[in-house]
């Protein structure tokens, strides 16, 4: 089989150890329950003493109930085993309902905060890595939590509680028997820490391959267009038939490991049993009743099954640990686009706004933008035209701090925007990206997404003035037409222009828009260019141009280029200098006589 040369192929490698912290973490969760977790202990506990009273019990019927034929005792141990099975029955069944609603309570908590805190980091998170990787972290790790939390550490109280009753009711009875079978757990332990660093090794590497696999699935789905457009559907199968493979492979491995902790506590709690029986029949012989000796292996049953129980849990909780581990390690990123301290709410602003010195590059050696001026009054259209990979997109990110400055400032009416809030900012802000995103849902609710207390009739305008109100009433259902996940049912023209009214009707005093006529139609594009010169009015506005005829009636059309301004004025203007932007148009022009 080949070797996969892919991004899905490369596993998350975590190096740390699962330490307290984590579980402090953990713990954190559970604990904001207290009340619930408090039920929970007590309906477990009462449950286990209920359990340890049960060889004390039989004792008695073995030493005294039986041989002086007392039938009252007799009819009142019966009636205790009764009432021993009743309390357990209803301790069983709250303690489902009490666990499993804790659990998932816990699960919600977490997955909600995974996914508050994902929204907040910035766009290079996203940038960096497949979106499968993140999806998978939300859902599949999260979930793999549920047992740990539903069953395990009020599980781990109550065994810790009855291992140590157990213990202290065998040593009342037979010293002797007690410590033959204390002389066993150094084996079980020994047993279990061989085993569990080489399980926990064997889980990181499941939760990697599971997400190289999620990664690449989630890809496959969103890029189906392309595939089949390139016949590519055997190669990419291949592709998944190895990440399943290696997926597999690591999953039967780790099987393996968990499967030998209950064999090994199981088989010395059986030679523990037997050992004991031997010291009470032929050591001990005479010297015992035997109501002691059945007590004593019952609680023998007491004594290890808590073992079990706790190694079955440390058992869980390794496995669960590469979950945590990479849940937690996203949690702890830290957001780089942040409130300040004393960040403030912007006021209402008018919309001028000021590039001071700036300087900024995505990467530390990459030089974006240097030493960018830039002065534009409220109520101007600026324009951005220039090469491929220039900074246009850029300028427009950082009015809209997706990305903070390396050096300088830029002020909105005399604010420095890292000194204001988030919130205050990108809501006085109206912003198309050129990566059109529609959420399923109706066409309405996508417009309304970009102000949620927008009445119907202020949709449609809204609509109406980007001209895309007519596609919409031709639609089955109108403005409640159900569209799919990233708009598949509308044409990519279509998209823009929801997309174009979603901003629109935020009714910003800053408009910024990337690309937005790129993939309209020329004759869309002129009928939207009237509702465009109308919108454009009495606020400041940004445009990306694709195409240079849409921004003739800009007030400034500025050409960034070589890490800034290389040239600026109006459209006449940079005609008569024949310098970038001539040439540029030129070009254009000469293209669409070429293709018309």
């Amino acid at each position: 089989m080949t070797k996969k040369r892919n991004t899905f192929g490369e596993d998350e490698l975590l190096d740390q150890e699962f330490n307290a912290t984590q579980l402090k973490k953990l713990l954190k969760y559970l604990f904001a329950y207290s009340k619930e977790v408090g039920l929970a202990l007590v309906v477990i506990l009462i449950s286990a003493v209920a359990n340890l009273v049960t060889p004390l019990l039989l004792r008695y019927v073995i030493d005294d109930f039986i041989p002086n034929h007392n039938i009252s005792g007799l009819i009142i141990a019966s009636l205790g085993f009764i009432g021993i099975i009743i309390i357990s029955t209803i301790s069983m069944k709250y303690r489902i309902r009490f666990m499993s609603r804790l659990g998932q309570n816990v699960i919600r908590d977490i997955r909600h905060d995974l996914f508050a805190h994902i929204q907040t980091l910035p766009f290079t998170f996203f940038d960096s890595r497949p979106h499968g990787k993140i999806l998978v972290r939300v859902v599949n790790y999260v979930n793999a939590l549920s047992e740990v939390l539903s069953n395990g550490f009020i599980n781990l109280i109550v065994d810790i509680f009855s291992f140590a009753m157990a213990l202290i009711i065998m040593l009342t009875m037979s010293l002797p028997l007690t410590f033959t079978v204390l002389a066993f757990v150094p084996f079980a332990f020994a047993g279990i820490t061989y085993v569990k660093n080489k399980q926990r090794k064997s889980m990181q590497e499941v939760s990697a391959k599971q997400s190289n696999m999620n990664a690449y699935i989630h890809e496959s789905i969103s890029g189906i267009k392309v595939t089949q457009s390139f016949t590519r559907e055997d190669v990419n199968l291949k592709v998944f038939e190895e990440l399943m493979d290696d997926y597999q492979d690591k999953w039967m491995e780790s099987r393996r490991y968990i499967a030998l902790i209950f064999p090994i506590v199981k088989n010395i709690s059986i030679m523990s049993q037997g050992t004991m029986l031997v010291v009470a029949l032929v050591l001990l012989k005479g010297q015992i009743t035997a109501g002691v000796v059945v007590a004593s292996l019952a609680y023998i049953g007491n004594f290890w099954m808590p073992l079990i129980n706790i190694s079955e849990f440390y058992n869980q909780l390794v496995s669960a640990s590469a979950y945590l581990e990479r849940i937690f390690e996203t949690i702890d990123i830290k957001a780089e686009i942040t409130n300040t301290k004393d960040a403030y709410d912007l006021p209402e602003v008018k919309g001028q706004i000021t590039f001071d010195h700036v300087t900024f590059g995505y990467e530390k050696d990459h030089v974006i933008l240097n030493d960018f001026c830039l002065d534009v009054q409220a109520g101007e259209t600026i324009a951005f035209v220039g090469p491929t990979g220039a900074g246009k997109t850029t300028v427009v990110n950082l009015i809209s701090r997706f990305y903070d400055v390396n050096t300088g400032a830029i002020r909105i009416d005399g604010h420095d925007i890292r000194d204001v809030t988030l919130h205050s900012l990108r809501g006085q802000l109206g912003i198309m990206m050129q990566d059109t995103f529609i959420f399923s849902g109706t066409i309405i609710d996508n417009i309304r997404y970009g102000r949620l207390d927008a009445s119907d009739e202020e949709v449609i305008a809204a609509a109406k003035t980007v001209k895309a109100h007519d596609f919409i009433m031709d639609m089955a259902e109108d403005y409640h037409t159900e569209v799919n996940e990233r708009g598949t049912r509308l044409s990519t023209g279509q998209r823009q222009l929801l997309s174009f009214a979603r901003a629109l009707l935020k009714d910003p005093k800053v408009l910024i828009l990337d690309e937005a006529t790129s993939s309209i139609d020329t004759q869309t594009e002129k009928a939207i260019q009237e509702g465009l010169d109308l919108l454009l009015t009495g606020r400041t506005s940004f445009v990306i141009a694709h195409r240079l005829s849409t921004i003739k009636k800009a007030n400034r059309i500025i050409v960034i280029n070589n890490k800034g301004i290389e040239e600026m004025g109006t459209h006449d203007e940079l005609m008569e200098n024949k310098g970038h932007y001539y040439e540029l148009y030129q070009a254009q022009v000469k293209f669409l006589q070429e293709v018309g």
